[in-house]
């Protein structure tokens, strides 16, 4: 197993490691909720309290500057630091590049100075250093569309680890970005209904043990049976292809329908429909797991899958007696994608998106999947849909992620003062972030809202 060591060769936390084997993000500065915290002292007072942001993905990493005062200095050259014109909340107005970092580089923030080492676990081959200039996987002539027609031809030919997507033929293209594409597809000669075949490629050269951690974590989304979530029939594996098949929705997703309605919808569909993605969550949340492999090949039983990625794009519509309802899409999927290290360096770059429907917890924890963080996630995408403005003000050049670290969430009567106040009390609450987030089930919120309204 390969892991990165920030190792302190200089200053007050010297000796001090912090070691991370999988796919993660780590802030650090003077802020007490900050990863690797320095000291606030007379010689970490050029530290800003979120400073900056390091992206790992053993074994690649990057660091990127949130606009500090007095910058971030890799191997002795200073990377990010704001004009010294410039107050603090224009820095804020800028997005600092991000720099590779590599095996043996210095990292100086005030007084500590951090060595980059990338090695092999001891566990397993004494610490040997990695060589990383080939991890990538360069998807640039590689069309997800080849890639699942090549599958589909290996299946017509019995190859058993594609016998789930035997006989399928494909109808047209549903959907395409940074990690695949999403095919509408139908069997051959049969009357069964559409499915929609998703296609996931790894931008990373993968392993085995990469593979097994991703199907080992998405194949318990197969038991998400509920009218308000799409389920997953088959999940598969082969030539460094993921591919699912799930159910169709025809009627688009929640963002298609804010464009459509002018930016926004009215009171009543939002309120419907947030009640509806509660629904779906409160199932989700609380279905008891049977069997979980762990990463050891021991194996327990667990309740609950927690979504981590919950944004109107994945809130899909069909219809039901020709009535609009939603289907709760990709439950864990592009979050057990990244974490295991299968979608490239960094959660922080474009092909990720933003944060803009995350609380901070998870932006502060990589890992946080706890339920009550799809909670919050409901609610920002009711916000959206009601007000058409995320529950953070962000300027189109401001760093999202040091806006959702340290700028609070705008009181939704302030952009819609027609929300009846009892409930307008109840979506600003569930918006509460520190210093905890305040519903920590689906089903309390709905409950609360259901005595307003």
């Amino acid at each position: 197993m390969t892991q990165v060591i920030l190792k302190v060769i200089q200053g007050s936390l010297n000796t001090r490691e912090f070691s991370f084997s999988q796919r993660t993000t780590c802030i650090v500065g003077r802020a007490a909720d900050c990863n690797i915290l320095l000291p606030d002292d007379q010689a970490h007072n050029t530290i800003s309290r979120y400073h900056c942001l390091i992206d790992i993905n053993p074994p690649q990493l990057c660091i990127r500057d949130f606009g500090s005062l007095n910058g971030t200095y890799v191997n002795d050259e200073k990377i990010g630091q704001r004009d010294l014109n410039h107050a603090i909340d224009k820095a804020q107005e800028m997005i600092y590049p991000e720099y590779d970092l590599h095996h043996g580089d210095r990292i100086k923030l005030g007084d500590s100075v951090f060595q980059v080492l990338i090695e092999e676990d001891k566990n397993s081959s004494g610490c040997e250093q990695i060589s990383v200039s080939s991890a990538f996987v360069n998807h640039a002539s590689c069309d997800p569309l080849d890639k699942i027609k090549s599958l589909l031809l290996k299946a017509e030919k019995d190859e058993q680890q594609l016998m789930s997507i035997r006989g399928y033929k494909l109808l047209k293209e549903l959907g395409k970005g940074s990690m695949g594409a999403v095919y509408l597809a139908k069997k051959e000669d049969t009357q069964q209904q559409k499915i929609a075949l998703k296609v996931m490629l790894p931008k990373v050269k993968s392993d085995p043990k990469a593979h097994q951690q991703f199907i080992r974590e998405t194949k318990n989304t197969k038991l998400l049976n509920h009218k308000y979530i799409v389920q997953v029939y088959d999940i598969g594996c082969y030539d460094d292809t993921f591919f699912f098949t799930t159910d169709y929705c025809e009627a688009g997703n929640i963002t298609q329908l804010i464009t459509k309605n002018n930016g926004k919808l009215p009171l009543f569909q939002a309120l419907k429909i947030l009640l509806q993605i509660l629904d779906g969550l409160e199932f989700a949340h609380t279905v008891k797991i049977p069997v979980v492999v762990l990463a050891d090949g021991k194996k327990t039983s667990a309740t609950g899958l927690v979504h981590r990625d919950l944004k109107p794009g994945n809130i899909l519509l069909t219809r039901v007696n020709n009535i609009l309802q939603i289907k709760i899409a990709d439950f864990g999927l592009a979050k057990a994608f990244d974490l295991a290290g299968l979608s490239g360096r960094t959660a922080t770059g474009v092909s990720a998106g933003t944060p803009y429907y995350m609380p901070r917890q998870q932006v502060i924890n990589f890992k946080f999947a706890k339920p009550e963080v799809d909670v919050w996630a409901a609610v920002a995408i009711f916000y959206k849909m009601f007000t058409g403005r995320y529950p953070r003000k962000y300027n189109k050049d401001t760093d999202p992620w040091l806006t959702t670290l340290k700028v609070p969430v705008t009181p939704i009567s302030e952009y819609e003062s027609s929300l009846p106040k009892a409930l307008a009390e109840i979506i600003d609450k569930a918006l509460y972030e520190q210093p905890q987030l305040h519903y920590k089930s689906a089903l309390q919120l709905k409950n609360d809202i259901l005595k307003v309204i």
